[in-house]
């Protein structure tokens, strides 16, 4: 991680979770982080969780990944204020198992998770790569993936009522985008690397906060689960690497994994 110290790293989706565990994980490893959120004040209460000495690594920006708009004036920010983007982690995602792909008035809630966690994604990856090519800098960028992306889980069998619907296609969708963008940054050959994690279940709040029952909080406790921080310490092990190794796809599973 030597060569990432005091360079700036872009997470989306860093108020809670696997976002958060990675934002405070990177200031910690040195680096300039700016977090992206709605929820900036949790980016900002993060801080408290960091020893003294590197609190001032950490930054917040009020981001809605959802919004092109957004997205590109937050990035011109960031280009402005720290100079540029040198790793951008793709974190942000959603899902709503309460909907089904077939019911009526679910636009919405369509829309919001693949605008979420596919076309967002898109938009920031194009805004980071913009930066890092004005700079021919060999940056990284990593997309916080799911297993999801390379399945269709059966969830009706462990969770009767939830649902899916649209979220395993954006993920496979992420899963096809890193190999289209990792074609695309060879031509460009300015030693650009992207790579993707794929997690099983991890213990956020992605399912519970959105539950279609109420009955069904918690009920993903009996369920092998792996922590924020097993992710994080992924995304740490992938910069890590040298410049001639492409890390493109970790599966990381909880032991005694269902699937």
């Amino acid at each position: 991680m030597d060569r990432w110290v005091k360079k700036i790293a872009v997470v989306t989706g860093a108020s809670a979770g696997i976002g958060a565990a990675i934002a405070k994980d990177l200031a910690k490893a040195g680096m300039i982080v700016v977090g992206l959120a709605r929820r900036v004040e949790k980016v900002e209460e993060l801080k408290n969780d960091l020893p003294e000495d590197v609190r001032q690594n950490l930054h917040s920006a009020n981001c809605d990944v959802m919004k092109e708009e957004e997205i590109i004036k937050t990035f011109a920010w960031i280009d402005e204020k720290f100079g540029g983007v040198d790793v951008l982690i793709n974190n942000a995602g959603i899902l709503i198992p309460s909907v089904r792909l077939i019911d009526e008035g679910n636009s919405s809630a369509i829309l919001d998770t693949v605008n979420t966690n596919l076309i967002g994604l898109i938009f920031c990856t194009r805004e980071a790569f913009k930066s890092m090519k004005k700079r021919s800098f060999a940056g990284h960028i990593v997309h916080i993936s799911s297993l999801a992306g390379h399945i269709v889980p059966n969830v009706q069998k462990d969770l009767p009522g939830a649902n899916f619907n649209v979220y395993s296609a954006t993920k496979h969708g992420v899963k096809a985008i890193t190999e289209n963008l990792r074609q695309e940054l060879l031509i460009e050959n300015l030693g650009i690397k992207v790579s993707c994690i794929s997690p099983a279940l991890v213990k956020t709040d992605i399912y519970n906060a959105q539950s279609p029952n109420a009955e069904n909080a918690g009920a993903l406790d009996h369920m092998p689960q792996l922590e924020s921080e097993d992710i994080s310490a992924a995304v740490l092990y992938i910069l890590g690497t040298p410049p001639h190794v492409q890390i493109h796809d970790i599966i990381i599973k909880a032991v005694g994994s269902f699937v």
